[in-house]
């Protein structure tokens, strides 16, 4: 999972998804305030948390817990913070940013996130996890696996490195949740290229296809619910994705084969065409797990042979072993 470093600076994490209101520091603090109660109540709707679950969780009060997502605290410290961390189940990029945005300062440096979260509670699960993780991390291609909300449960290195200059976002860093990232990061534009007719309109058709088949899906309503709040999406959704079904077909909100446009950070692959691939073994199927796979192609005017790029190699020598090889 990405670490630390890639995250920027204390000043990009404080107006990540926000617009400065540069000289004016009352204005400034009344966004910020906002924000601190913005990133509690949207990642607990994002895990389908009521006020009263979390505050079970945190074993306070339920007013208690109101207040705290209220704002109406006296002073932050890092136990309620580290405390928060947990009972949202927050990673350890998403901690640093919940400590950026409350305090303006690093988590302890002895915190570290509990990544058992993100495992099943079966070991024999786990173990398959664990070595399939393996597996991913030796596919050159960016991959990553999700569940029918879109939460992602494991990502590979080369995933990691696409999006490494995505800055913080309390509910949707692409390792967090896939859906989240495309619709609602401001970053996310700079990494999947023709955003809005190639990505969101796609996973849009996708979103609402799993949420008539599981309307009581606490996770799925939230993100139905955020939405709603955005203008944008809310037209995109109620009339954009249904005019794009009658013109494309509902086979063309099919993640498995689309091809698809990324801009990869390192320079000798830039502007990149990829085809996904969607696959699930029997086990991941038994978990609601699907593995999602970049199959990036050679950038133009790469040279023949193996191309490498930060972690990547492409082998041109393969071939369908149904295909005879040509004449020399």
């Amino acid at each position: 999972m990405p670490h630390l470093a890639a995250v920027g600076p204390s000043d990009g994490l404080a107006r990540a998804g926000e617009e400065r209101l540069a000289g004016e520091e009352p204005a400034r603090g009344a966004v910020r305030s906002e924000r601190r109660k913005e990133i509690l109540r949207q990642r607990r709707e994002e895990l389908g948390l009521s006020q009263e679950d979390l505050a079970a969780r945190l074993r306070i009060s339920v007013r208690a817990y109101g207040n705290w997502e209220r704002g109406l605290v006296k002073e932050w410290t890092d136990r309620k913070l580290l405390a928060l961390a947990e009972a949202l189940e927050m990673s350890e990029r998403q901690c640093f940013w919940l400590f950026r945005v409350m305090v303006d300062r690093d988590p302890p440096p002895t915190w570290r996130a509990a990544e058992e979260n993100r495992l099943p509670e079966d070991p024999a699960q786990r173990d398959y996890l664990c070595d399939y993780a393996a597996l991913m991390e030796s596919v050159p291609y960016p991959s990553f696996l999700v569940d029918h909300r879109w939460d992602v449960a494991l990502t590979n290195s080369a995933f990691d490195q696409l999006f490494q200059s995505v800055r913080p976002h309390p509910t949707a860093l692409p390792d967090d949740n896939f859906l989240r990232f495309v619709l609602f990061h401001p970053d996310a534009a700079a990494v999947l290229e023709d955003h809005e007719p190639a990505w969101c309109v796609p996973l849009l058709a996708q979103f609402a296809t799993a949420l008539a088949g599981a309307p009581e899906d606490e996770g799925l309503r939230s993100i139905r619910q955020e939405v709603a709040r955005d203008p944008f999406m809310e037209a995109a959704y109620r009339y954009g994705v249904p005019h794009w079904l009658s013109t494309h077909g509902t086979d063309a909100a099919e993640l498995d084969g689309a091809v698809r446009t990324v801009r990869h950070p390192d320079p000798r692959w830039g502007l990149v065409r990829c085809r996904m691939v969607a696959e699930t073994s029997r086990r991941l199927g038994e978990m609601g797990l699907t593995r999602i796979t970049l199959i990036l192609s050679t950038p133009t005017g790469a040279p023949r042979g193996p191309v490498h790029s930060g972690g990547f190699t492409q082998q041109q020598g393969a071939r369908l072993r149904a295909v005879p090889s040509p004449v020399e």
